[in-house]
């Protein structure tokens, strides 16, 4: 029989009060908006006449044709193509900074490690529109010392996708870089010390020791990246008014919000929403079956 404390409730609910807040807060921020998206991702708008005077213009169900539309749009391809070559190099080059300098940081022989992690890590404490605005000012041909020094362009055609994920690898690499030395700090020190004794070098320890165990660390920063970077907005709308070779679909959700808030046609956004959405989540776990797989041996 179920105990009640006194002046209380029963005992086996003080988890689920506990958990009550944070359930609420789910339900409200997160649960109602994507059922709401999915909801007006089934309907659309039916025009009667010309579309003037009252009743002109109402809502009406529109089954899969926002999904239709969504997926057979040119556009919103040419965006996905674009942040795959601008994720194909923020993810590398960001993951492997984040790597080196987790491995260097860890190192039996670094100086000044505590002034080294926050210079790191600070730039990640920017909030992205400003780091943005920062880079973008040192692109501009007239102001920028790199433009001086390279004689390059940084907001042309051909480098304004390399400056993008300039920013990126820039604000995120110190994130990743804490996720990876937390995890090493809390190997024991023993490890390293037999490693040692066996006549391993640093480079042989951090090779055959700190990268095999860092592996799963590896792995969520990699999906937590993937999703990030399937939903890049910030740096593309930002720079958008310092140059002209980002257009309004630059990427997947720029072309979002161009259609729900300049086009006014929230029904297609709320459908392109969802396939973004589908498309991350398959991109995820399909990243991470890979590797079970792969790594792991598991069918």
């Amino acid at each position: 029989m179920r105990t009640r404390r006194r002046g209380g409730a029963p005992s086996g609910a003080a988890p689920y009060l506990f958990l009550l807040p944070a359930l609420v807060l789910f339900t409200l921020f997160m649960a109602v908006p994507i059922c709401y998206t999915v909801y007006l991702s089934l309907r659309r708008t039916k025009v009667s006449g010309l579309g003037l005077g009252r009743g002109a213009r109402t809502e009406v169900f529109a089954g899969l044709d926002n999904y239709a539309a969504a997926i057979g749009d040119g556009e919103l391809w040419a965006g996905w193509l674009r942040v795959l070559g601008y994720g194909l190099m923020v993810l590398f080059v960001m993951l492997g900074l984040a790597l080196l300098f987790a491995l260097l940081l860890d190192s039996a022989h670094v100086r000044l490690a505590r002034f080294s992690r926050i210079s790191i890590f600070l730039p990640y404490a920017v909030p992205g529109v400003a780091a943005s605005l920062l880079w973008g000012f040192l692109y501009l041909p007239s102001l920028s010392p790199i433009r001086q020094v390279l004689d390059v362009d940084l907001l042309g055609a051909g480098t304004v996708t390399f400056s993008m994920a300039n920013v990126a690898v820039w604000g995120g690499t110190g994130f990743n870089m804490l996720v990876l030395y937390t995890t090493l700090r809390a190997v024991p020190r023993t490890y390293y010390e037999a490693a040692r004794l066996d006549g391993a070098g640093e480079l042989q320890i951090a090779l055959r020791i700190k990268i095999p165990i860092l592996m799963p660390a590896i792995i969520l920063t990699t999906v937590f990246s993937v999703i990030a970077t399937v939903q890049v907005f910030t740096e593309p709308t930002t720079l958008r008014p310092l140059t002209n070779t980002i257009s309004s679909t630059w990427s997947p959700l720029m072309k979002v919000y161009r259609d729900a808030f300049v086009t006014g046609d929230l029904y297609s956004a709320a459908a392109t929403s969802i396939v973004i959405a589908g498309i991350s989540l398959v991109l995820s776990f399909g990243f991470l079956r890979v590797v079970r797989e792969r790594a792991f041996g598991e069918g």
